[in-house]
This record gives C-alpha cells, structure tokens and sequence, in this order.
C-alpha cells in the first residue's frame, strides 16, 4: 500500500511467494496517469497489486478501500501512509464523503497518480466475476485517463474468505493493454454509457483469468 523502501525488501517479495507468476508488465505505462482495475476474490489482492506494480513504477497506488478498515489502529496508520481513498459502503454508507473521495481521486490522478479500484466492490467467494459497479467509468472519464486491467487467477486459493493464514498455493497475474475512452469524452453522458465502459473492462479482466462476464 506504500512505496516505502523497507517494503520492497520485505513485504513484497514475501508477498509474492505466492505468485506463481506476473504476465505483461510490458502494458504498464510509466509515464502517465491511469486506473487499475482488478477482480477481487481475496484480501491478498490488495498487496498483490502493490507488490507487483509498485517496485515497476515507483510511485504509490491510492486503492479505494473500504473506509471500516480505518477503525483499526495499526491498519488507519498503513492505509494513511498508502494515501488510500476510504470509501464508504453498506452501513457506513455517506453520500457526501464519497463524492470527496472522487475528488480526491481526481486531484491524484491529475497529478499524474495512479488509482486502484476493485469495479466489484466487494470480494467474491469462489472466484467467479461478480456484477460490478459503475463508480471506475465515471472516474476514468471525469479524468480523461486510460483503465489498466488487472487479472488474478486463484487468489481465493491462497486466502479464501473467511480465513486468517494463506494456504500453500499460488496465484497468476495478467495484465491487459490500456483501455481508452476517448470518443466518449465530448458525449452527453447516462448510464448507459456508464454500464457499457464498466462491462468492457470487466470483459477485458474476464479474458485475463479465462472468465465469462455474465453480466
């Protein structure tokens, strides 16, 4: 979550011995602002992404995280060093706060920041692709920035809802080419725009890890 130097050295490469292995870090662009978008089917996601694209672009990941886990001392203190962007759902669900937190955003990226977001919101139990949400469409083109998609595969092997210790087996990574929405930069904008930029990169994530988006 953080692109300190004692986590490169540590947090990271432990991290990764249970990543079998990482394909097209050649589409991670270095030289401009974009959005990862990912799957999500494991709380080890989160460091996966960090611990594969941070050492590569040597900046930090602002991810969008759910803002419960800022009760927890020691999780506020990393979140906050990560400049992670809480956002507030289910019961703690704040309207207002939430439109900060696509400002906040906004201000990262055009600094030439990097975001990351799960488009599904919450984890998936078995892996399978859930229905995501429309926030990452509208946020790629309040920005103007391109979608960089992020597929796992298996990371509910290693730390399966629910558990608190990984088990000994490992994940894979591919990453896609960018996803541009130029054209739809000068359109009037609804929500059918939104739902079709969120299902093509959702389909793009599904490619990836060998999925069909249903939805």
């Amino acid at each position: 979550m953080i692109a300190h130097p004692i986590f490169r050295v540590t947090l990271f490469p432990f991290c990764k011995i249970w990543l079998r292995r990482a394909e097209g870090m050649e589409n991670v662009p270095m030289d401009k602002p974009f959005i990862v978008a990912a799957n999500h089917a494991s709380y080890y996601d989160t460091i996966l992404i960090h611990s594969v694209l941070v050492p590569k672009l040597n900046k930090k990941l602002h991810a969008f995280t759910n803002s419960l886990y800022w009760k927890f001392p020691i999780m506020r203190e990393v979140l906050n060093s990560g400049e992670c962007i809480p956002v507030y759902v289910g019961r703690e669900k704040n309207t207002e706060k939430n439109k900060q937190a696509i400002q906040k955003a906004l201000g990262y990226l055009n600094k030439g920041g990097v975001i990351e977001i799960f488009p599904e919101g919450t984890r998936s139990p078995d892996g399978k692709l859930k229905k995501a949400h429309t926030g990452i469409a509208k946020l790629a083109l309040k920005a103007k920035v391109p979608v960089l998609p992020f597929g796992i595969r298996g990371s509910h092997k290693v730390l399966p809802k629910g558990k608190i210790l990984p088990h000994l087996v490992r994940c894979e990574v591919k990453i896609g080419k960018l996803l541009h929405f130029d054209k739809y930069y000068n359109k009037k904008l609804n929500n059918k725009i939104y739902e079709d930029i969120t299902r093509s990169i959702m389909k793009e994530i599904a490619k990836l890890i060998g999925q069909e988006y249903e939805y």
